[in-house]
């Protein structure tokens, strides 16, 4: 029993196994997050079917001309490609942001970001988060172990 108001004196009434869930259930999902948006292509296609891109986070994954697309100006077919990969982009934004309102619901850190690059980064801030947070809270938790013990 002394032992149980050590740990209470020293962290108040915390619930260590529901942290430790909670911590673990985030964890999960912030992994999930990890595959899946590796996983995401945006799409997009000009209003004529000429060009055709896919984009990926490691940027272009998939340009298509139709040789339709040939009978355009250079400047012309240029413009379009530019058009169509930044709608591609943002097509995969869009996932991104789904995939982040799913993962998080009200607490996606990226419901106000448009940036992939910035996503992956949250994602990996997180996990490093959690990472830091469960290695102070063993660390406490073996303190009083040894307190309780000496």
């Amino acid at each position: 029993m002394w032992g149980m108001r050590m740990i209470e004196r020293e962290f108040g009434a915390l619930d260590f196994d529901r942290i430790l869930k909670n911590a673990d259930e985030q964890m999960s999902r912030v992994a999930e997050l990890r595959t899946s948006m590796t996983e995401l292509v945006g799409q997009a296609e000009d209003e004529d079917g000429l060009v055709t891109v896919e984009f990926s986070g490691g940027g272009l994954k998939e340009l298509v001309l139709h040789p339709k697309a040939m009978r355009l100006t250079s400047g012309e077919l240029a413009e379009r490609i530019k058009l169509t990969v930044a709608e591609a982009a943002a097509d995969l934004r869009r996932q991104m942001g789904e995939a982040m309102e799913e993962a998080f619901g009200e607490d996606n850190p990226m419901r106000f970001g448009t940036d992939s690059d910035a996503a992956m980064e949250q994602v990996r801030q997180a996990q490093a988060a959690y990472n830091r947070t469960f290695e102070d809270l063993m660390g406490q938790l073996d303190r009083i172990r040894q307190r309780m013990e000496g």
